[in-house]
């Protein structure tokens, strides 16, 4: 029997992706950075706090983020879990009507504001249509001690490690990897020494682009995107993009012997077959093996 693994476009076995919050007039020079050096991400907006002096408005939101994602962050950025039922429904799916009529696209992704969630919040999100939504690492300590240790290990990281590159269980309750405050270009070097194509890697950075600006170092940012930028086994997406490839991948329907494949999405999946050959499923297609 063959021997299938799923990868990422192109055959790539990491995925880098970043998400920031708040829409602040600091977006623009982010924004351009990621653009300089092929980095994607997902920005993710409040539709309901208007403030030109600070917020970038909703005019110039297609043309900025345009080849990256808008994703919801609700209206007024409540401290979410502790709101009831009803405040919830209004401040997710008005951020996202409002996010879908400027953008043009269907808005599915979310940061929770403050990081707040909880089971309710989840399943209230996902009702709405909302399909990942990012949480903050830092609420989570056994996580962050497990991710420091693996950054202070040396040799290769092994899946089975506490990395913070690991594909997330949960898309409802998204890690990320660390904030570009905590050890990014360390996490980037790491990253980039990953080479057993056996496991699939992701790395997910997150924060606020004002926080550039307040913290005087801009050039953290400026470093890791020239850094991470140009690698032929790194794959540049955004949020909703690694959701909607699993999804195309899970939806593959293959031979009880793996002898060939049939994809009935629309979208590519790509597999490596026997460790050495890899193959771009197309939508549509049958592939044999």
């Amino acid at each position: 029997m063959n021997k299938i693994y799923k990868v990422f476009p192109g055959g790539k076995h990491k995925v880098l992706t970043l998400s920031y919050d708040d829409g602040k007039i600091e977006d623009r020079r982010l924004v351009a950075i990621l653009n300089k050096n092929g980095l994607r991400g997902t920005f993710n907006l409040n539709s309901g706090i208007v403030n030109p002096d600070v917020r970038i408005p909703k005019e110039e939101w297609k043309e900025l983020y345009a080849g990256h994602e808008v994703a919801v962050h609700t209206c007024t950025h409540p401290t979410i879990a502790r709101c009831p039922n009803n405040e919830i429904v209004y401040e997710i799916l008005n951020d996202r009507k409002a996010l879908e009529k400027v953008m043009g696209y269907p808005v599915r992704g979310m940061a929770f504001p403050n990081g707040s969630s909880d089971e309710r919040v989840c399943n209230i999100a996902k009702d709405l249509g909302i399909e990942y939504a990012r949480v903050a690492a830092d609420r989570y300590a056994d996580v962050i001690n497990a991710k420091k240790r693996a950054l202070e290990a040396e040799g290769p990281i092994l899946l089975g490690d506490a990395t913070g590159f690991e594909m997330p269980d949960n898309y409802m309750q998204w890690l990320p990897t660390c904030h570009h405050n905590h050890h990014l270009v360390k996490f980037g070097k790491k990253f980039i020494s990953l080479k057993k194509k056996q496991y699939l890697y992701m790395m997910y950075v997150w924060g606020h682009s004002f926080e550039f600006t307040r913290n005087d170092n801009w050039n953290i940012i400026e470093e890791f995107a020239e850094m991470m930028g140009g690698h032929d086994d790194i794959w540049y997406a955004t949020n909703i993009e690694i959701v909607d490839y699993n999804k195309v991948f899970d939806n593959l329907q293959f031979a009880a012997d793996n002898s060939f494949v049939y994809n009935p999405s629309a979208a590519s999946a790509w597999l490596c077959v026997n460790d050495t050959n890899y193959v771009e499923v197309k939508g549509g297609e049958t592939v044999w093996f």
